[in-house]
């Protein structure tokens, strides 16, 4: 039964609506592989599995009558703890919140279960969904199904490792700063962060009625296929009730097009965030791939900025809305520090704080600097329809909770600022560009890396288009061999 557990979400709706296996028995089936793998992974950290038995055998009687909830009819589903969903805590790993239960569902989770999922629990995050790992003094650590002395990723870290561990059907996260990315390229499965605002993210938010949405931050879908990300992506998009009176979504699609007229750019690596040799291997495989297969390939097409820059801007921008997650209390400490820094100090850890605590001038002024990048890569992308980056500079490692300034990470035998990597998030999230990330296959010690598909604003279904190409390719998924008996 472990081949069904893998499958993607596309074929396990097939096989219900096909009746080779119920809602109910698909269910139970998780729920089993839950009982079993769960406690040692801790991917799951809330059950609402009694619920879900008993929409299963609605969505089996809709069956027998011939009837269809949707594309993925009664396929069970996990969501990220962030997600708002009636009757379930929404902490973000926060014990102050601990009892902050949610009385009405996000309208994402609304639109998925309109669909036709079955949401049977939720998985674990960081605190703050502040980490490249997930853990908490809430729901504790989770581990990464290929090794699980090894970090699954942050923030959506619980949603890769169920996916990849064969505990749920498909799953839905978040990003700001790679948190959909990292754990797809961790885990080995496939993430799109889609383009700024093209998802209402409402109900996704920390205690309290938020209606906005935070800069630079998007809610996606996670899946073991790209399929699924299409149809999960379709789902989900579309303008707020106040911005539909006058918007309608209508993104470019990737149907009817082939590789043969397709232009890639690639970015292997840049001495700004340096990446494994192995993962830019892995890169550059990707697009000889391409280019083997009918694409015109580049290696050398960069926009034009300065990617120091980009990553400044981006730093500035992303850290303000960072800094607003902070207590009250915690912030204003954290404003007389600033104040107490030396005017001179222009150090990394310098400029990390003073953008924490910037000024509406200031990041007015980052915020010009950005929309000057989105002009950039917009004329980049007249020439270009994709380009292919890392995500992060190495596979999965170790599980790491030193304080953060303690923290390093190896790339080919030398420490590296353990934040750098953020680097390659940034460059395409400043710019409120999609990015799909795909499986490039396991290392020789067995672990996954993933790469990232970027394109301009609203090209979600092109990207996810080429992912799906690259996976006709052989770029698919690979179970993790202890979670396939």
């Amino acid at each position: 039964m472990s081949d069904i557990a893998f499958a993607s979400a596309t074929q396990l709706a097939e096989k219900i609506r096909n009746k080779e296996i119920s809602a109910l028995e698909l269910l139970d089936l998780y729920l089993d592989r839950v009982d079993r793998y769960n406690p040692d992974l801790n991917a799951l950290v809330v059950d609402i599995r009694d619920d879900a038995r008993a929409a299963a055998q609605e969505m089996d009687a809709a069956v027998s009558r011939g009837e269809s909830l949707g594309p993925f009819h009664g396929v069970p589903m996990t969501v990220k703890e962030s997600y708002n969903v009636t009757g379930t805590p929404t902490t973000w790993g926060n014990p102050e919140w601990a009892e902050n239960i949610a009385k009405e569902d996000a309208e994402s989770i609304k639109k998925l279960k309109s669909s036709g999922v079955n949401i049977f629990g939720k998985t674990n995050v960081p605190l703050s969904l502040a980490d490249f790992q997930s853990y908490n003094d809430v729901y504790g650590t989770t581990n990464n199904p290929y090794d699980h002395s090894r970090v699954p990723g942050g923030s959506s870290g619980g949603s890769a490792a169920a996916l990849a561990a064969g505990l749920t059907g498909i799953e839905t996260g978040s990003d700001i700063g790679g948190s959909i990315r990292n754990p797809a390229h961790f885990c080995g499965i496939f993430g799109h962060k889609p383009t700024y605002n093209l998802l209402w993210m409402r109900g996704h938010a920390p205690p309290g009625d938020v209606r906005s949405s935070s800069d630079i931050s998007v809610i996606g879908p996670m899946a073991r296929s790209a399929a699924d990300l299409d149809t999960a992506l379709r789902v989900m998009a579309g303008p707020d009730e106040i911005m539909a009176r006058g918007y309608s979504l209508n993104l470019p699609d990737w149907q009817g097009r082939s590789l043969n007229d397709l232009k890639v750019a690639v970015w292997r690596n840049d001495e700004m965030a340096p990446v494994a040799s192995e993962v830019e291997a892995r890169v550059n495989g990707v697009g000889e791939a391409l280019k083997s297969a009918g694409a015109s390939v580049d290696f050398d097409a960069r926009p034009d900025f300065n990617p120091d820059h980009s990553h400044d801007t981006y730093q500035n921008l992303l850290q303000a809305t960072m800094a607003m997650r902070m207590p009250d209390e915690d912030y204003e400490g954290l404003k007389a520090y600033v104040d107490s820094l030396d005017p001179n100090d222009q150090s990394t850890g310098a400029k990390v704080l003073r953008a924490q605590v910037s000024s509406f001038k200031d990041w007015g002024a980052a915020n010009e600097l950005r929309h000057h990048l989105r002009w950039a890569w917009h004329e980049f992308f007249k020439s270009w329809d994709v380009m292919i980056t890392p995500i992060m500079a190495v596979p999965a490692f170790e599980h790491d909770h030193r304080k953060f300034g303690e923290r390093t990470v190896l790339v080919d035998n030398q420490e590296r600022p353990y934040f750098e990597q953020v680097f390659w998030a940034g460059l395409t999230g400043v710019a409120y560009l999609p990015s799909t990330v795909i499986p490039t296959g396991l290392t020789d010690a067995g672990l996954p890396i993933g790469i990232q598909i970027v394109g301009p604003e609203y090209t979600d279904l092109i990207t996810i288009g080429v992912a799906g190409e690259l996976e006709r390719l052989g770029y698919d998924f690979t179970p993790p061999p202890a979670y396939m008996d």
